[in-house]
């Protein structure tokens, strides 16, 4: 099933290659014929410059050899298609957790990440909802250089609890010692659930949590759900009685 698949999303590509491959051939004859035709009719005494033609020749091989290099390229692409769509399928069933453009508030809870090329004076991080809305003013602590994660509460700043199922995205105003802004980078939302499905038709492998497609490389964390033991189920059953 896996090569099958790899071979769907690899065909486009090939047929590109074999459609350069075609032009090229039609432009080496076309390019042999001239040649021939320009040799035959060379005038003894002024003989054709053989450098031009040799600069032609070398041009023509290299992009042969750039054609053969595509080809392995396809195949790469292929093979790591259908090994990301294998990962997907081992996941199903499990809690994974994954980097996303935002974070959905659940369990009363919400993490961010974000990377800054300094350490800050001033840091402030605006959690917005879905409407665009700052709903929330942090000021964290840490104001180091490089990654930083922030789990925010889900509290407004009136310091009510909003319910969870909301999305949220997070802007992020850092100052050096300088006075400067310092662009923050590779800001993240996250999002946990149980993998439910695979999903292959845009050519990327994607796994669906809680509804939501996630491309396969953006999990970062994988566990598997306890099963309930023989035992747990007896001493419910006792309990119930």
């Amino acid at each position: 099933m896996t090569d099958a698949i790899s071979s769907q999303n690899t065909k486009s590509v090939l047929d590109k290659i074999n459609n350069s491959r075609t032009s090229l051939a039609n432009n080496e004859d076309t390019f042999l014929k001239l040649l021939t035709t320009q040799l035959k009719n060379q005038d003894p005494l002024s003989p054709t410059d053989t450098t031009q033609m040799t600069q032609q020749i070398t041009s023509m091989t290299g992009v042969e050899q750039q054609l053969v290099t595509n080809d392995l390229l396809a195949a790469l692409v292929g093979m790591n298609t259908g090994t990301g769509l294998s990962e997907g399928v081992n996941m199903i069933g499990k809690q994974v957790t994954a980097t996303t453009d935002n974070s959905t508030l659940q369990d009363k809870k919400a993490t961010f990440t974000w990377s800054q090329p300094g350490a800050s004076s001033s840091l402030t991080v605006e959690v917005k909802n879905a409407a665009g809305k700052v709903v929330r003013t942090l000021k964290p602590d840490d104001q180091k250089s490089g990654a930083h994660t922030l789990t925010w509460d889900g509290k407004d700043d009136t310091g009510a609890q909003l319910p969870d199922g909301g999305v949220y995205t997070i802007n992020v105003i850092a100052k050096g010692a300088d006075g400067k802004d310092l662009k923050a980078t590779n800001i993240k939302g996250r999002t946990e659930g149980l993998v439910t499905a695979v999903d292959n038709s845009t050519g990327q492998p994607m796994v669906v949590i809680n509804g939501k497609s996630v491309p396969v490389d953006s999990v970062i964390g994988v566990t598997a759900v306890a099963a309930n033991t023989p035992e747990k189920d007896e001493d419910t059953d006792k309990e119930a009685a």
